[in-house]
């Protein structure tokens, strides 16, 4: 089979796409054909050998944490009746996911709903999952005005819609007119260039009166702290990442002052969600299937891999990165 390869951490040009085996279902696994497989930012810092909050994976290996397709095999101990199924998987801090097929545990499958591609199925299984974990925290509610931040993001695509499903006012940030034109399309009420001079002044004017109560943040930087400087005394502030390369600054002044609340929606937040990860994955995915989430996708061929870093980290990508075998 086909897969891609990393040897040593550095640029996206060290993932080579290679001939190599295909892989053995182990004890209690089962043998994906793979036909989508999900990049994440955080397959980026690995791939570069930055930090991350779990060991680092022995080289050489196969990036990718989130593949879907069709049970070809099953190890010993696996449930046959598993064969031929379209299933989704996230296979945890494994890798393995960049490649034609791939090897999950079968407690981490879910069967596809008929309704959903593999793409938008892998989007669900990662990106859906940590979106309906955020939104539990956020408790959006009609009446709120929701400013999201990276609003042409996979997540923030998600949020999007949540909110304006919710009844809220939604104000959707995102860099450069091609992205600000699909966040308008998605449904946001005010959409914004957060790359453009005065864009928070833009956004206040559009508000007038009404007050903004929650701020969903996944860029960071700057134009993550002039998103906090917009939200109301007793607003919500919540950070699900920072792609500009650093979190928004926040002071215990500014809480105090302003008498906000800012939590962070990932990590122990996200992790010690009662249940655990299983139950965000199938809601996730519920939700997809009916039509209440609408992935966007930015797909790539599996050669193409090193692209597909590359833009992710440039923010030249929509929605979900997706590589097709």
């Amino acid at each position: 089979m086909r897969a891609i390869r990393q040897y040593e951490f550095g640029p996206a040009e060290n993932l080579r796409y290679e001939e190599v085996p295909d892989p053995v279902p182990g004890e209690g696994q089962v043998l994906i054909e793979v036909e989508a497989a999900g990049v994440h930012l955080i397959d980026t810092t690995i791939r570069g050998g930055g930090a991350v909050p779990f060991p680092l994976p022995q080289l050489p290996m196969t990036p990718g944490r989130e593949v879907a397709g069709r049970v070809a095999a099953a190890g010993p101990g696996a449930d046959p009746s598993w064969l031929g199924r379209r299933v989704v998987a996230h296979l945890g801090m494994t890798s393995g996911g960049y490649a034609e097929r791939a090897v999950a545990a079968q407690t981490a499958l879910h069967e596809i709903p008929e309704r959903l591609s593999a793409a938008a199925a892998v989007a669900m299984i990662g990106t859906g999952r940590t979106a309906v974990g955020v939104l539990r925290l956020a408790k959006l509610q009609e009446g709120d005005a929701v400013l999201v931040t990276g609003a042409a993001g996979g997540l923030g695509t998600l949020f999007v819609q949540a909110a304006q499903r919710a009844g809220a006012l939604v104000v959707g940030a995102a860099g450069g007119p091609g992205k600000v034109a699909r966040v308008q399309r998605n449904g946001a009420d005010i959409a914004v260039d957060y790359r453009a001079p005065g864009w928070a002044d833009k956004v206040r004017a559009e508000l007038g009166e009404r007050d903004l109560t929650v701020v969903l943040d996944g860029v960071g930087g700057a134009e993550g702290r002039a998103a906090l400087e917009l939200l109301a005394p007793a607003g919500r502030f919540l950070i699900f990442g920072w792609s500009a390369g650093s979190a928004t600054e926040i002071t215990t002044q500014d809480l105090y002052v302003r008498g906000i609340t800012a939590s962070s929606a990932l990590g122990p937040a996200m992790l010690k969600v009662v249940g655990g990860l299983r139950p965000l994955e199938e809601q996730a995915l519920r939700e997809a299937a009916e039509g209440w989430f609408t992935p966007a996708l930015t797909e790539f061929p599996l050669s193409d891999a090193p692209r597909a870093h590359t833009a992710l980290q440039s923010r030249a990508t929509v929605g979900k990165v997706i590589l097709i075998p």
